[in-house]
């Protein structure tokens, strides 16, 4: 079989980097005996010999070997190591230019210039830059690691929303809010079942999907119909497509399933859970002989990559009669680009797709995530005079089978 270039090139620069790192640990391993030494750089080289047959059998073998779940954890601990040993090489890239610029110093205005003089017991700053790095690497993979478990530790968050304009029937109303279920990715069934029983026990007055069902194909709902076709409330649940329901990623056609038809039986999923798929429409939701306004587009995003399906010039149309609106629309990068400055009535707009990049940082008075030098609104609470967006983190996983500071959320939004 030929091997593609690309893999040549994905080893070379693996390897590349663990000759670079190796150096910092001889570097940090100085002050042990011979046999420990030999002990660790073996470990080393044969998490590295490891890593490099792991990429192989991604590469030469299919999805059915070793099994879904082994695959992803396997797959995402190689990526998890990779990240790690990046952010190493950034703390002995920071310890080389400087030696460089103290050696380069030297040659010019000095005679003879050791680069590492040791002021009396205390440790070279090459050594502190390579713990330090070392350090850094290791905390970002074993955080990493931890966050496997996870993925399935659903936050209940509540989130009291007021509004003037509110018709008095609808004050008090619970709505769930869930977003990105990614069914693909689900390998616990029990686990999956729990979430759904939390939402279950808030017995909302409605519960609001705003998209990324699937992966991709929508026969990764069979084993978990039985799970989502149990959510139920007195008003309804009502979905949207996000960008992943479209099966964009993927090649078609997958045992002989066209991607047009693939979104056709998505379609029908939606219907079969019970859900009413909102494409690019609104309807009316009744409360005690009031009425406001739930309008649902198709995927709309400001950024490139991601398609533009979502028409809100047929979803707003015949809406204006009513005092209040909920818009659902899968990426919050809408609601600046399009729902501020040309529908100013849309009250809530509700959204996910972002995940908070499922790792970050979420505590009291604090919120990062490296997802938010991407998209403006990426988790939680957004306002811009009377109009409010959120952007709900997901209740699924994607790609990375784990969550780290930013947990799987299951919105409760009370209207007061």
């Amino acid at each position: 079989m030929r091997t593609p270039l690309g893999l040549f090139i994905t080893i070379g620069v693996m390897l590349l980097l663990d000759t670079y790192i190796f150096q910092a640990i001889r570097t940090v391993s100085q002050s042990l005996s011979p046999k420990a030494r030999a002990i660790l750089y073996a470990v080393y080289w044969g998490i590295t010999a490891l890593a490099v047959i792991s990429l192989l059998l991604f590469v030469y073998t299919d999805h059915n070997f070793l099994g879904k779940r082994v695959r992803t954890y396997l797959f995402a601990t190689l990526i998890g190591l990779g990240l790690a040993k990046m952010v190493a090489v950034v703390f002995f890239l920071v310890d080389d230019v400087r030696r460089i610029i103290q050696w380069a110093a030297g040659k010019l205005f000095f005679s003879n210039t050791n680069a590492e003089r040791m002021s009396g017991d205390g440790i070279s700053r090459s050594v502190f830059l390579s713990w330090l790095g070392l350090a850094a690497g290791g905390t970002l993979f074993g955080s990493l690691l931890y966050g496997f478990s996870n993925k399935y530790n659903y936050n209940l968050k509540r989130v009291p929303l007021s509004f003037d304009n509110l018709p008095a029937s609808f004050k008090g109303m619970k709505i769930i809010h869930i977003s990105d279920i990614h069914s693909g990715s689900f390998t616990d069934k029990k686990a999956v079942e729990h979430g759904i029983k939390k939402i279950l026990a808030e017995k909302a007055d409605l519960i609001l999907f705003t998209g990324d069902l699937v992966n991709d194909r929508a026969h990764e709902m069979e084993d978990y119909m039985d799970v989502f076709s149990k959510l139920n409330a007195p008003m309804g649940v009502y979905s949207v497509f996000g960008n992943h329901d479209y099966g964009d990623y993927v090649r078609w056609p997958h045992k002989g399933v066209s991607k047009e038809q693939n979104l056709e039986n998505l379609k029908q999923v939606h219907a079969n859970l019970g859900w009413r798929l909102l494409l690019n429409e609104h309807v009316a939701l009744e409360r005690n002989g009031e009425q406001i306004a739930l309008l649902g587009i198709e995927n709309w995003s400001n950024k490139a990559r991601f398609p533009k399906h979502g028409r809100m010039d047929l979803a707003h149309p015949g809406s204006e009669k009513y005092p209040f609106k909920i818009l659902m629309s899968h990426d919050p990068s809408h609601w600046d680009a399009e729902v501020k400055p040309k529908y100013p009535d849309v009250d809530l707009v509700l959204s996910g797709h972002t995940h908070g990049m499922q790792f970050g940082v979420e505590i009291p008075g604090f919120k990062w995530s490296p997802v938010q030098y991407m998209y403006k609104q990426w988790a939680g609470l957004y306002e811009d005079g009377s109009q409010k967006l959120y952007v709900n983190p997901g209740f699924g996983f994607i790609g990375y089978p784990g969550r780290v500071g930013i947990m799987p959320e299951i919105t409760v939004i009370e209207l007061v």
